[in-house]
């Protein structure tokens, strides 16, 4: 009988937590609300300079460029081994059952999407606890009532264990078999980029690479979604105008791309947390992997 009730209220925590997972974005006033919350970590993605200097009262620092690696064929930018991962995660304090906050400086759309792409990955190996921070440190330091600090917090490590979502990676064979067919591609570079008059480094960055974009994508520039000079996203109505204005669907399958998936990941998030297209998937090596490849068509 214990056995039963034991089993009966872990089913029903599952449940509950699936219920209450945590919300895409949080705003400034709910993380100054919540900061003693049990189980919280905000991890600030800034430079090092920039939080040795100040952060949000508590929050830990993780370097962008740990979230980000070169793999064994030399594409730029991808995502770590899951052993690295593990480590990574487990060394900032957070356990499968902590509530992640990422917080970007604020300034830009370019700092937005490292939260966004730091996001993205904690969703690829299965924690759904993790949120981003709305407008970034800038929001939250509006309100001189909100705590700073430039104190190094340093956290006891924990144990994360990955569940890796083989559905979250995109290979170039599926990109290729997405061309002409029901799977829209989006381009989230700039119109120079997308239209080809700005050529890509080849990967040993001596001459240039090869330019345009794959072929049938539509393009929709990463910063059109953030209010300009923020990391604030638009509304959910003005986001939706901006992707059907841009002939972007709203739902069905998406595969959004950028040179290396770090300005696709915000398109991906916006399309997939924001606005619930969960057919939406990102194409982690995007043109520095597509371009590489002569083989691979582009426009």
């Amino acid at each position: 009988m214990r056995t039963k009730l034991i089993a009966a209220a872990l089913l029903l925590l599952a449940t509950f937590q699936t219920l209450f997972a945590a919300e895409p974005l949080v705003s400034a006033d709910w993380l100054a609300t919540n900061l003693q919350k049990p189980n919280l970590r905000i991890v600030d993605l800034q430079p090092a300079a920039g939080y040795q200097q100040i952060h949000i009262k508590g929050a830990v620092h993780s370097s962008y460029g740990q979230w980000r690696q070169t793999d064994e064929r030399g594409i730029p930018g991808m995502i770590p081994s899951i052993p690295k991962l593990e480590q990574m995660i487990s060394e900032l304090g957070v356990d499968n059952q902590t509530h992640v906050v990422l917080v970007a400086f604020g300034r830009s759309a370019g700092d937005l999407a490292a939260a966004t792409r730091v996001y993205w990955t904690f969703k690829a190996v299965g924690h759904d606890e993790v949120s981003i921070l709305d407008g970034g440190m800038a929001a939250f330091a509006n309100d001189r009532a909100n705590p700073l600090e430039s104190e190094i917090n340093r956290p006891k490590a924990k144990s994360f264990k990955a569940s890796l979502r083989n559905d979250y990676l995109v290979s170039a064979d599926e990109v290729s078999a997405a061309i002409n067919s029901e799977t829209a591609l989006l381009d989230s570079r700039s119109i120079p980029e997308f239209e080809g008059r700005r050529g890509m480094p080849s990967r040993s960055g001596a001459m240039p690479g090869r330019s345009g974009t794959i072929p049938t994508s539509v393009n929709l520039p990463f910063n059109q979604l953030v209010i300009p000079g923020s990391a604030t996203f638009h509304d959910q109505e003005k986001l939706r105008k901006i992707f059907s204005a841009h002939q972007v669907p709203l739902q069905g399958k998406l595969l959004s791309y950028c040179q290396s998936g770090h300005r696709a990941s915000l398109t991906w998030f916006v399309s997939h947390e924001l606005l619930g297209n969960k057919e939406t998937r990102l194409y982690d090596g995007s043109m520095a992997e597509w371009a590489a490849n002569p083989s691979l068509p582009l426009k």
